[in-house]
């Protein structure tokens, strides 16, 4: 059985819309990325992470170990188009398998950059607040 580190930081994050598809997978805790990346609300449906060269935040996220069948099965069928696979790097210097902004979505109607927003449950709350 291979498994992969995945974080997630949107849907597939505990108590998500997609949380089921990480169903069986281990947690291995809160985690968060490098200082090396932008956050961006899509539609309000769904957050999104992008690398950057400077003005990059911690975007905070849950790890898990998870077995690549379940990653490959369950779990990409149901990210968003905007977003793809890639690999980040974590607050601790790891790596980490991650869903990443496809960089021709930033530019795309109802994107916007929360990355100043504490992350995607702090986000959604602050909005559901106002």
């Amino acid at each position: 059985m291979t498994t992969v580190r995945m974080f997630v930081n949107g849907q597939a994050m505990s108590g998500g819309e997609i949380s089921h598809a990480l169903e069986g997978a281990r947690f291995l805790g809160p985690a968060e990325t490098a200082p090396r990346y932008r956050f961006y609300s899509v539609r309000d449906e769904f957050p999104g992470l992008h690398p950057v060269g400077e003005g990059g935040r911690r975007v905070p996220g849950e790890l898990y170990e998870v077995e690549y069948e379940r990653l490959r099965d369950r779990l990409l069928p149901e990210e968003p188009p905007e977003l793809e696979l890639g690999v980040v790097e974590l607050a601790d210097g790891s790596g980490s398998l991650a869903m990443r902004m496809r960089a021709e979505a930033l530019e795309a109607p109802g994107v916007a950059d929360i990355s100043d927003r504490g992350g995607w449950r702090s986000h959604l709350e602050r909005r559901n607040a106002q």
